[in-house]
């Protein structure tokens, strides 16, 4: 799933490397604007994205940034995921009002490429400013931590050296929540899917094998 005002342009290499057994889900404020009204809190994201589930199937369902609270939210109400990936994944408690928010990312931003700018403006603008900041003002309520400390099946999480979105006291509070293991990319910040691909296709082929039922 594609994060907060993102498409599927963002997965474009991950997507190449998987070759063909991947696909990304647009919701709305992530891949596709929100209608006017429409409810952008992470239980109804997740209500959405069960309904395009298949019936039957082993999946491993990825999320990016605001995404990762969908797919763990989710995973809670579904049995046909194995595993779950969550790269950069947002909602820290200690960054939810929009000013630390707004810190994170800037801190972020400096450590993130140029040539990126180029590609995730097409796509924010697709989305729009307004479905973008709607679906962030419903989603930095939801407790990722508390949705993983559930049952859920086995999880990766996966984050930039650099990620202030996603810091490291947040991602090791998130494993051990979960017993998950977490992966920090080198010289990334928090666009791993666009910046580093195989990182996130390395995570989803670790869960690829017969893993054991959910705790």
């Amino acid at each position: 799933m594609p994060g907060l005002g993102l498409d599927a342009r963002a997965w474009s290499g991950v997507l190449t490397r998987l070759a063909g057994l991947g696909t990304v889900v647009p919701l709305p404020a992530m891949g596709r604007p929100a209608d006017a009204g429409a409810d952008l809190r992470v239980e109804a994201q997740a209500a959405r994205l069960i309904d395009l589930l298949p019936a039957e199937c082993d999946l491993v369902l990825v999320g990016h940034s605001a995404s990762c609270s969908v797919v763990v939210e989710a995973a809670r109400h579904t049995r046909v995921v194995r595993g779950l990936v969550l790269v950069g994944p947002t909602t820290d408690p200690a960054a939810a009002t929009w000013p630390r928010m707004a810190v994170q990312w800037l801190r972020t931003a400096s450590h993130e490429r140029l040539w990126e700018v180029s590609v995730l403006t097409p796509q924010y603008r697709a989305t729009g400013v307004a479905s973008m900041v709607r679906g962030m003002d419903q989603m930095r309520r939801y407790r990722t931590d508390v949705g993983l400390a559930a049952p859920s099946p086995p999880t990766r999480i996966v984050r930039g050296v650099y990620d202030r979105i996603a810091p490291e006291r947040w991602c090791a509070d998130l494993a051990e929540a979960s017993a998950a293991s977490v992966t920090v990319v080198p010289g990334a910040g928090h666009m791993v899917p666009l910046t580093h691909p195989q990182a996130v296709v390395d995570a989803v082929h670790s869960l690829a094998d017969p893993v054991p039922p959910a705790r």
